[in-house]
């Protein structure tokens, strides 16, 4: 797809394309579904997919062992249900360039559970980032005792949820150890994941008719399923064996680039100056608290 020397950079912007457009795609989707039921709908399109994937790719692409099942539900409870569940609440009352800047506190917010349960250490300088990275969000939400009680903010708060859910999921999930390969363990997790957000659609009272079904509908659920999942996240996995977890998932902060963009070319969300802001101070942190990662980076650059 790309030249050699360029590979990984290439799949990299071509990662935080695939992720930021769902954002988008999800927006519109909500327009006339439910948020849970269309969550669960993005992995009943995307499971089978990959699992059909993994079976052609992989001889032992089945769980085997208790590691392997265990992987398999935290990531399906966490990385898909929880998180997806909260992700798509939370966009129904705000903007994607809002959503994806707020979703892209993982890096954040992953160390912070790693100290607690992989017993990894922070220096000041990672304790400084991470105060960087909150101060962002206060930044982009402006608590006040009005604003806090608004289905706006609520919708933030339920998108911050989603990020500190996919951080927590990832950090067990790197606990556990299972041995399955990541692409065989993503797609059950996404198998049992939609099982679990149908069953949290209808403990809520959701429905959907045939009628919400019109062509833009059908066209945002393709996109969130197909390029943003079934084929993003082979990406994804691919540049974590190639270059590193810790450089894969800068690309959060490559994400809200292109979600502004086709909010603002498909939607025509403008993005406010406190999102903007906030963006650049959540960027400022993360830069310090993976500032090895970052000065080998800019290394690479200027050689």
């Amino acid at each position: 797809m790309f030249p050699g020397r360029y590979r990984n950079a290439g799949l990299f912007v071509l990662l935080g394309a695939l992720f930021g457009c769902s954002f988008a795609a999800i927006k519109a989707g909500l327009a006339a579904l439910p948020p849970v039921f269309f969550a669960a709908l993005r992995f009943d399109v995307a499971a089978p997919i990959l699992l059909a994937y993994a079976a052609w790719r992989y001889e032992s692409w089945l769980p085997r062992t208790r590691a392997d099942v265990a992987g398999l539900v935290v990531g399906a409870v966490t990385i898909v249900a929880v998180n997806n569940g909260f992700l798509f609440l939370g966009q129904q009352t705000i903007t994607p360039a809002a959503a994806s800047v707020m979703y892209g506190l993982n890096p954040i917010l992953s160390p912070i559970f790693a100290v607690f349960v992989l017993e990894s250490r922070l220096d000041l300088r990672g304790v400084v980032g991470i105060l960087l990275g909150l101060l962002g969000v206060v930044i982009i939400v402006q608590p006040t005792p009005e604003t806090l009680t608004s289905s706006s903010t609520l919708g933030q708060l339920y998108v911050l949820a989603a990020a500190a859910a996919i951080a927590l999921g990832s950090v067990l999930t790197r606990r556990i150890g299972s041995t399955i390969p990541s692409i065989s363990l993503t797609a059950w997790a996404m198998a049992l994941g939609a099982v679990i957000l149908h069953g949290w659609s209808a403990a809520m009272g959701e429905h959907a008719t045939t009628a919400a079904l019109t062509p833009t509908v059908l066209l945002a659920i393709l996109v969130v399923a197909i390029p943003s999942t079934a084929a993003a996240y082979p990406i994804y996995f691919t540049l974590i064996r190639r270059i590193g977890p810790v450089r894969t998932n800068l690309v959060a902060y490559v994400v809200p680039v292109f979600a502004a963009l086709t909010g603002w070319l498909l939607l025509d969300e403008s993005v406010t100056l406190a999102t903007a802001v906030g963006f650049c101070v959540v960027v400022a942190g993360v830069a310090l608290l993976e500032r090895r990662v970052v000065a080998a980076e800019l290394g690479r650059l200027t050689n």
